[in-house]
């Protein structure tokens, strides 16, 4: 069993312009007690050449081959050779056209043992290639409770990545195998076992806009995952009285409709499904409207998209309106 405090995991699939990057941010951590596993999750390019070439020169890297199964297997696969390979107590998730700041694993490392614990969290920025600016005289982490953080910072509190994790958190819990956002079907089951979690506010981890990724593609059905995972979410928060978090995400879902809905508003093919959303977003609204504050006030994008004939005669009345209190004035 290798003796690593942490395993740092990246599923690595079509990044050959990119991997380098992620691999080296890796390298240059200040924290050095860790393992890297390396994914090749059957990538047709030379990604699995250069993770045996990275391999070959550090002995902390251990590279796995496999034939493709999309991110979450490739996660899930990381994580089970950290059970049966490796002593570390932690593990945290990179994806492989992201990179790290040099001190991603010792702020996190830090924010864990000094707050006691059980998932740290760090800040992210969104970027095309510059490094985010970070101050690193500001790297003490706050404890921050977890419904508070899901609901104020809910991209961050769900995406797998730029967090670390007591590894024991994966004894009972994979990642979805087949399913797109996957870390909506997860992160929250192992954040809601705990009251409080770590939160450094520093942009530690850089979020690369890469327009060839997964989420970046023409929109297909395998979109509408989304929805089950939200499902799913609803549930657990009902059944164990999370009652802010449930809010959140029925504004999740009346969002992630809205986005669909414009992803797919001139493509022909998948006109049903724009009128199946439409129709979705209109039940929720009128269903959790009291619950939730739905308003065309509050929330005109939704109502937009749901109702685009009614909403141009409403502006169009809101402006004659308008306009009438103007003359009115003078």
């Amino acid at each position: 069993m290798k003796n690593s405090k942490i395993t740092v995991v990246v599923p690595v699939y079509k990044v050959e312009k990119y991997i380098k990057r992620c691999i080296d941010s890796i390298l240059a951590q200040t924290f050095t007690e860790f393992e890297l596993i390396l994914v090749d999750d059957g990538s047709p390019d030379n990604c699995g050449k250069i993770c045996d070439e990275y391999a070959e020169k550090d002995n902390r890297i251990h590279v796995i081959h496999k034939e493709n199964g999309g991110l979450s297997d490739a996660r899930n696969v990381g994580i089970d050779w950290a059970f049966e390979n490796s002593n570390s107590e932690w593990i945290t998730f990179i994806d492989c056209d992201d990179w790290i700041h040099p001190r991603y694993l010792e702020a996190l490392y830090d924010a864990v043992k000094k707050t006691g614990c059980e998932i740290s969290i760090c800040a992210y920025e969104e970027t095309t290639g510059d490094n985010p600016q970070v101050d690193e005289s500001h790297l003490e982490a706050e404890i921050v409770n977890t419904e508070d953080f899901f609901c104020e910072h809910n991209v961050n509190a769900v995406v797998a990545w730029g967090k670390l994790y007591k590894k024991e958190l994966f004894r009972e819990i994979r990642y979805p195998v087949g399913k797109l956002h996957e870390d909506e079907f997860t992160t929250y089951k192992l954040l809601f076992q705990y009251e409080n979690c770590a939160f450094v506010n520093q942009p530690l981890y850089s979020y690369f806009i890469n327009n060839a990724g997964i989420t970046k593609v023409s929109w297909t059905t395998r979109r509408l995952d989304a929805f089950e995972a939200f499902d799913n979410q609803l549930s657990f928060f009902k059944e164990n009285r999370f009652k802010k978090a449930y809010a959140k995400v029925l504004d999740s879902i009346a969002y992630t409709c809205s986005i669909h809905i414009k992803a797919i508003d001139n493509d022909y093919e998948n006109r049903h499904y724009k009128c199946l959303l439409r129709k979705k977003l209109s039940k929720h609204l009128k269903k959790y409207k009291n619950q939730v504050g739905f308003s065309i006030k509050k929330t005109p994008m939704y109502y937009e998209y749901a109702y685009p004939t009614l909403m141009k005669y409403y502006w169009l009345i809101i402006s004659q309106i308008k306009k009438q209190k103007g003359k009115k004035n003078v």
